[in-house]
């Protein structure tokens, strides 16, 4: 390779990353702020009971949870932004550091209460990404065997909204045999992988929180102002 040069690259707005930026920023002491989300109305909700399980893994392992309760949220578009349910969850997104999203699977599919609650946290704020840089853990049960269709999907909607999603995932078959007559998750190989992905999340998020500005920041959107970028990011609903 004789030919080094990089014609095409604008050196005002070019940076080689290094450890030295990565690691600039002294860590933050707060804990971890992990918001859950679960996927289901019924009264008792598997994947809510999953959920209120890692909620208190997650504040065992020093983290602050909080849960949304999908119960009233409209219908993307069905409302206005001003919503109380809808402004509910965007806050609580706002505030997350990290997040849980745990969903049953519905004919081989997450359901529609969790893509809702998902579709309401908006990809752009004026020139912000709000769930940009945050971390994600994915989680789904099922009423028969195992599968990993509602994880999956969901990883491609973390990855769409430029979330750090861990590698770890949890699918819990036969949801029905794993919670006690206390709601509890017994205990069995399906609840050490919940306290694994619930482990990974925390350190994930340890790891990336006070770097995700710094990890998001890309050369393409440092060529374009302030105002192309705003204008790129902010079309209207299709």
């Amino acid at each position: 390779m004789k030919d080094q040069s990089l014609p095409n690259i604008d050196a005002e707005h070019f940076s080689a990353p290094s450890s030295e930026s990565v690691f600039a920023d002294r860590p933050s002491t707060h804990r971890p702020r992990i918001l859950l989300l679960y996927g289901s109305l019924r009264a008792r909700s598997f994947s809510r009971l999953a959920v209120e399980e890692a909620a208190r893994l997650l504040q065992a392992m020093g983290a602050e949870t909080r849960i949304f309760d999908p119960r009233g949220l409209p219908l993307p578009d069905a409302e206005e932004a001003t919503h109380p349910k809808v402004q509910e969850l965007r806050d609580l997104a706002q505030w997350s550091e990290g997040m849980v999203w745990c969903s049953p699977e519905r004919h081989g599919a997450m359901t529609g209460i969790m893509k809702v609650q998902i579709d309401w946290i908006p990809l752009s704020v004026g020139a912000v990404r709000p769930t940009q840089g945050k971390t994600l853990a994915l989680m789904q049960v099922s009423g028969g065997s195992q599968s990993f269709n509602a994880v999956n999907q969901m990883r491609v909607l973390g990855r769409w909204m430029r979330m750090v999603t861990i590698p770890n995932q949890s699918s819990v078959p036969k949801a029905f045999l794993e919670f006690d007559d206390n709601d509890r998750m017994k205990p069995s190989a399906l609840y050490d992988r919940v306290v694994d992905v619930m482990e990974e999340l925390v350190k994930f998020t340890l790891l990336v929180r006070d770097r995700s500005a710094y990890l998001t920041d890309r050369y393409s959107e440092r060529k374009e102002s302030a105002e192309e970028l705003s204008s790129r990011v902010n079309q209207k609903a299709i």
